[in-house]
């Protein structure tokens, strides 16, 4: 586990994983860590490739890498907060690492399969994918900011503050790859033919501004699964955790203290 980066409050409550968005890092839950350190055992990684853990030499799944990481912890059953990609990987994780899994709570995804038909979304993700294959650092930092405010919202209609916690989280990651280098991702295959399957709680927190498609896969996880509920967080897009702590805190909470 040298080569992977994580924050572990200790303690013996309930595990709760908190898994980052694409790009982002374990400072994205900067407003959750300390609201449930004192009740849970809060485990926070970088995904491989991401933040303070190393790229990839060779092909990897990410759920594979969260399940040994909490063998390693000697930890689990636990709770899998995840949003974006970070929801994909919770899932993901589920799927693959059952007995490793007690609950999850998904923002702005379904499964790490997305399903794109939006045409805000599909022009979004287009000119994202141009400038990250062009090597433009900046320009794909921009087209990053764009799914963060929304369809609904410009970059500049955010706070600044967390505007630029997201644009240093996602420069620093993003400094860590070359445009063209090899893609050692594994994906894990036949996400939502499987998602019925799953049995623990799921919990779809939904960033009220954010973009139809997002939101769409989320809900049709939580509709899909047998123990499905959503919730909406209100004035906030991709990513409700950080643009209303407060009311993301209190939903996950809720649910939390249900299970």
């Amino acid at each position: 586990m040298n080569d992977l980066f994580w924050l572990d409050t200790g303690g013996s409550g309930p595990p709760l994983v908190l898994l980052h968005g694409g790009f982002l890092d374990h400072r994205m839950w900067a407003g959750q860590v300390p609201f449930f350190a004192g009740r849970y055992r809060v485990i926070v990684p970088d995904a491989r490739g991401h933040g303070r853990s190393a790229n990839a030499t060779g092909p990897y799944r990410l759920a594979d890498d969260l399940a040994a990481l909490l063998r390693h912890l000697d930890t689990g059953p636990a709770v899998l907060a995840g949003v974006s990609m970070g929801a994909g990987v919770a899932v993901d994780t589920a799927l693959e690492h059952p007995d490793l899994v007690r609950a999850l709570i998904v923002s702005g995804a379904g499964t790490s399969e997305p399903d794109f038909a939006d045409p805000w979304t599909i022009r979004a993700l287009a000119a994202w994918q141009a400038a990250m294959a062009a090597g433009d650092l900046e320009g794909s930092i921009d087209g990053f900011m764009l799914f963060a405010a929304g369809p609904h919202r410009a970059e500049a209609d955010l706070d600044p503050g967390v505007t630029a916690r997201l644009r240093a989280m996602a420069r620093a990651t993003m400094a860590k790859h070359a445009a063209g280098e090899p893609v050692h991702l594994v994906p894990v295959r036949d996400t939502w033919e499987r998602v019925p399957g799953i049995k623990v709680p799921v919990l779809a927190v939904h960033g009220a501004l954010d973009s139809p498609d997002h939101l769409g896969m989320a809900a049709r996880l939580a509709g899909t699964v047998p123990d499905g509920r959503s919730a909406t967080v209100e004035g906030a897009a991709h990513y409700p955790n950080m643009e209303r702590p407060g009311v993301y805190n209190e939903i996950t909470g809720a649910f939390l203290s249900g299970l």
